[in-house]
């Protein structure tokens, strides 16, 4: 029997994160097998992000206890650190490698966490120099760039932008205009935006803002209106991605004018509503292709839905799944690796194909990236004020499409 999760609402991120780990750890009985999580649980990094991943975690631990253990019945314990502890903007490259070290001198045969461009790639050119084998949420898109220790089960921003600019283009949508915040994440999907963009024959107007201190993007947004854009892409983060929206609600540009964000937060559609509004209809983003009613889901994916439920009350983001996923690889490849050893980890990993989710995965040396197996991506689009996840549309690509993209028009 498994206890759902009932946490004061006053208590923060990394408190929730840490009791999640508690949680699974008193269960974890004599030599466990240790895993690092390391991952932002407060400002100035993404702590919704890092909670996600501490309830991933968790599950997957939960899942190897509940189906044998791993090397003959090891339990696994997970050692959570928060990447950003004491850090500011400019130092969080610096406080992740710090903590990456800890966890390696406390033993871990891997971590995993790492879900901030400022921290990811720091941390995989450390984790590589020592060997320690290393699962990265999302991130630096060349963190797998030629690396034997570090290993991909999800998408980067250049898996992302090049199926944004795909679909904008085939809905004929080419005069487009950014909004981006200046996070290392934002900037640079920005810039891949305009890049891809570029191949494709578009046109940009382009405004960049601070992340911590912008309140009023109006006036750039009065001369947006004036360019006359076919339509926006939101590449800001979290609270500049609600505060383009509804200031562009503003002076008219939502929902008439299509807006894109860069990243799938739209998912927790409760919070989505909640704080853009009718601003929100006909928004599009680019995703995994998975939603609770999925049916390529493996037996292993509906497992750790059913348990988030059970949990959380909830169905988890891909995160989640994605750290769940690390964990249970983990465990897995040391199975068959037959020994607690780095180096026999990382080799059998890359030794045959593995069960997760959404189906098989298989970790190559590719001729530029390494250990990179990303999902299929798509581009959903909520079509009705209130929609849940699992009715939004596939919109793009034609192959997977739902329904059809539907312009602000059709939609009003």
């Amino acid at each position: 029997m498994t206890a759902r999760v009932e946490a004061p609402v006053e208590e923060m991120h990394e408190e929730r994160a840490r009791r999640n780990v508690e949680a699974v750890n008193r269960e974890a009985g004599p030599n466990p097998i240790r895993i690092g999580v390391l991952t932002p649980l407060t400002p100035p990094g993404d702590p919704t992000a890092g909670e996600l991943i501490s309830r991933g975690a968790r599950i997957g631990a939960e899942h190897v206890r509940e189906h044998g253990g791993v090397l003959g019945g090891r339990n696994v314990e997970l050692l959570l650190v928060n990447d950003v502890e004491g850090a500011d903007d400019t130092t969080m490259g610096e406080t992740a490698v710090k903590g990456l070290r800890r966890l390696d001198e406390q033993g871990v045969v891997a971590i995993f966490g790492q879900w901030h461009l400022r921290t990811s790639g720091a941390v995989a050119r450390t984790a590589e120099e020592l060997g320690l084998p290393m699962f990265v949420e999302n991130g630096d898109s060349d963190a797998t760039r030629r690396r034997r220790a570090v290993f991909r089960t999800y998408f980067t921003i250049v898996n992302r932008a090049p199926v944004m600019m795909a679909f904008l283009a085939s809905v004929d949508l080419r005069r487009i205009a950014i909004v981006a915040s200046d996070t290392v994440f934002a900037a640079t999907t920005a810039n891949e935006v305009e890049r891809v963009g570029a191949t494709h024959g578009m046109e940009f107007l382009r405004f960049d803002f601070s992340q911590g201190t912008v309140t009023d993007i109006r006036p750039e947004l009065e001369q947006v209106r004036d360019w006359g854009p076919d339509a926006i892409v939101n590449a800001g983060v979290i609270r500049t991605n609600y505060l383009f929206i509804q200031q562009a609600a503003e002076l008219g540009l939502r929902p008439s004018v299509p807006m894109m964000v860069g990243f799938s937060f739209p998912t927790r559609s409760a919070d989505f509503w909640r704080l853009s509004g009718p601003a929100g209809l006909g928004i599009t983003w680019p995703g995994s292709l998975y939603r609770p009613s999925w049916d390529g889901l493996t037996d292993v994916g509906r497992w750790c839905i059913a348990r988030y439920a059970e949990l959380y009350n909830d169905f988890p983001p891909d995160t989640v799944l994605s750290a769940f996923t690390d964990v249970t690889l983990v465990a897995q490849a040391l199975d068959v690796a037959g020994k607690e050893d780095r180096d026999a980890l990382i080799e059998a990993l890359e030794s045959r194909e593995w069960t997760t989710w959404r189906g098989p995965v298989r970790f190559e040396r590719g001729e530029e990236f390494w250990h990179h197996d990303s999902p299929e991506l798509v581009v959903w689009q909520y079509q009705e004020v209130g929609q849940q996840f699992d009715d939004a549309a596939i919109v793009y690509p034609p192959e997977r499409q739902t329904k059809p993209y539907q312009t602000p028009a059709e939609l009003a």
